[in-house]
């Protein structure tokens, strides 16, 4: 380790404990920090709560936590493409949060800037304001913990719920390019929650894809600056995954 950056993602993680909440970058595989995820997959951290888009998918990112079981508790937007997610939810082995995905990023977003809470349209008249949407089940299916309903207020003629702001113990996110003070540039659909979900974490963590010294990145081309990245890792190109591979026959009509 010198200053913020370290020799592996492994001595990145390495204190990140059991319990520990971790806000996670990244959009379905799209710039994710994979090699973060799996240097914690090689610690004993278990009982994490995590606050990310989605969970990865079967075998790859948060999915290899999840199926290691060492996630208690998940706020995310969407997880329509893990199995495991939806099977350990249904059985009662995970406690889940849904959120609509533009709260969820405001929620990123404000934890980062110090604002407690905010007011949004997204979820009034729904389980999102009122309360009651399942978190988590019992084995037998009946709902064991259901989501408390949140305080609403009318601004003019519209009204808007309250949602609090996520911080996290840690955030882990993937960049493109990162210097050794911590500012990143992220590539192209790669900023989707990347820069939110480094903002919310007390320790921020990011693996990065190209290091370089300070001054070698356009302070205008700088997506994140270093104020809010404690550590950083060089972990080289990363394996492009598709989230969902769709292929035509080849043959037309």
């Amino acid at each position: 380790m010198t200053g913020k950056t370290y020799d592996s993602a492994a001595d990145a993680v390495a204190d990140i404990g059991r319990g520990a909440t971790i806000a996670v970058g990244g959009f379905g595989l799209c710039g994710i920090p994979d090699a973060l995820i799996e240097a914690i997959a090689g610690t004993d951290a278990d009982e994490l709560e995590v606050f990310s888009n989605n969970c990865g998918v079967d075998g790859y990112g948060l999915g290899i936590l999840l199926a290691a079981g060492r996630i208690r508790r998940v706020t995310a937007s969407y997880v329509g493409e893990n199995k495991e997610f939806a099977r350990q939810y249904l059985a009662g082995e995970l406690e889940v949060e849904l959120t609509p995905q533009g709260t969820l990023a405001e929620r990123l977003r404000a934890g980062g800037t110090g604002i407690p809470a905010f007011f949004t349209p997204a979820g009034v008249g729904s389980p999102i304001a009122d309360g009651g949407m399942p978190w988590r089940y019992n084995a037998d299916g009946s709902v064991s913990i259901e989501s408390p309903p949140k305080e609403t207020r009318a601004f003019g003629n519209k009204r808007y719920v309250l949602e609090e702001a996520i911080n996290a113990d840690f955030a882990l996110v993937h960049a493109e390019i990162g210097d050794t003070a911590g500012n990143l540039v992220f590539d192209k659909t790669a900023m989707n929650f990347n820069p939110l979900a480094a903002m919310a974490g007390k320790i921020t963590i990011a693996q990065v894809e190209k290091l370089v010294e300070p001054g070698e990145i356009d302070p205008a081309q700088v997506h994140l600056p270093g104020v809010f990245v404690q550590r950083v890792v060089h972990t080289g190109p990363q394996d492009k995954r598709i989230e969902k591979r769709t292929v035509s026959s080849g043959v037309r009509a």
